[in-house]
């Protein structure tokens, strides 16, 4: 596995708490990414959340903070305590299948293990123990925004 990342979800302050994080830590972030940068709204959210972060990035030594703002379309998606993820870099594609099909196993998938944007294969889960991975292999498509090589 090329990293490990804590991912961590916020209702709406995402921009506010990355730019207290950076203070904190005397450095800058690598990015912020708004819902309405991906062009066509392929994730198809409403037009007065648009301008929330989909996704914020700070190098910590050789691992990044990342972050995004839980839409209120998603209902019931955030909950303080439950709000942070373990994102997974995988190497390969069969990688990503083999630790998305073990730690989803007995336990909830969110999103299927599928093509986005930003990833050859991406996929969200909750294990049976109820830590909630995300699992990303760009392969060809280099994400930009939020990884500390």
């Amino acid at each position: 596995m090329h990293m490990a990342h804590p991912y961590l979800n916020f209702d709406g302050t995402t921009e506010e708490a990355f730019r207290y994080y950076a203070q904190v830590f005397g450095i800058e972030i690598a990015g912020i990414m708004r819902y309405r940068d991906f062009g066509d709204n392929p994730m198809g959210v409403p037009d007065d959340e648009l301008d929330k972060v989909a996704h914020a990035a700070l190098p910590l030594g050789k691992n990044t903070l990342m972050g995004t703002d839980v839409l209120r379309s998603d209902a019931g998606a955030f909950t303080v305590g439950t709000n942070v993820y373990i994102s997974l870099d995988a190497e390969s594609s069969d990688e990503a299948d083999r630790l998305f099909e073990g730690l989803s196993a007995g336990g909830r998938v969110e999103m299927a293990l599928q093509e986005t944007d930003w990833a050859e294969k991406y996929g969200m889960c909750t294990d049976k123990f109820g830590v909630q991975w995300m699992v990303n292999y760009e392969g060809g498509k280099r994400f930009a925004l939020g990884h500390a090589d």
